[in-house]
């Protein structure tokens, strides 16, 4: 029998307290969001016709690649990240940037004061309880003509009893709008709206072990 713990207690688990998964990344280039993603934040928001636009990174890290994106970026856009740890080392310049904004905080307890155009979470879900959850909040806080976009891996949510949850999960988000990327792992939606699931979180796992990453991760249980 799998013991499963609460978000609070999962914060100050060794497997999410110490994930470095984002903390390297840059904007562009070999280890980046654009690689990751597979195609460019910072085109994505220079593309953006509508009024101060603004990026949201969950599970941001250092930070790194908002860093660049707002040294590139015009003023009024608004960069967001969120981590549970928090940048260990700020970008030196990072009082020049007011448009940047990392918040130290736990996903699950934080919600932004206005929608943006872009959010993403690349492989930040893996350290997440509540992984559908989040991905249901950050859907509601995009812009109507914005996008989600966030690494996810179905195996890891499960049901009660340990057997596998992946395919009436993929359905589930498929059936609410969402595209996934089998190949990279990647969850997209296009155009924000509410989003319900018919999943009941039920807790955590910790000690869930490596998953497509090779690092280890959550596994999240849903009844």
């Amino acid at each position: 029998m799998v013991r499963l713990i609460d978000d609070n207690a999962l914060t100050a688990s060794s497997v999410v307290a110490n994930s470095t998964m984002n903390r390297e990344r840059g904007l562009s280039g070999v280890n980046s969001y654009a690689r990751e993603l597979g195609f460019s934040p910072l085109a994505w928001l220079l593309e953006r016709t509508g009024a101060a636009p603004g990026w949201l990174d969950l599970c941001s890290g250092e930070g790194r690649a908002l860093a660049e994106a707002a040294r590139r970026l015009p003023e009024g856009v608004e960069l967001t990240g969120v981590d549970l740890v928090g940048p260990m080392a700020p970008p030196p310049d990072a009082a020049a940037l007011p448009q940047l904004r990392l918040v130290t905080a736990a996903v699950a307890d934080w919600a932004p004061g206005r929608s943006y155009d872009l959010i993403t979470c690349v492989h930040g879900l893996h350290y997440l309880g509540d992984q559908l959850g989040a991905i249901a909040r950050a859907a509601s806080w995009l812009a109507p003509d914005g996008r989600f976009a966030a690494h996810f891996d179905p195996e890891s949510v499960r049901r009660p009893d340990g057997s596998s949850a992946a395919r009436p999960v993929v359905a589930a988000l498929r059936a609410a709008g969402f595209g996934y990327q089998a190949r990279r792992h990647l969850l997209v939606l296009d155009g924000g709206r509410p989003v319900e699931l018919p999943f009941v979180y039920a807790g955590a796992d910790p000690a869930a072990g490596p998953n497509y990453t090779g690092q280890p991760a959550v596994g999240s249980y849903y009844r």
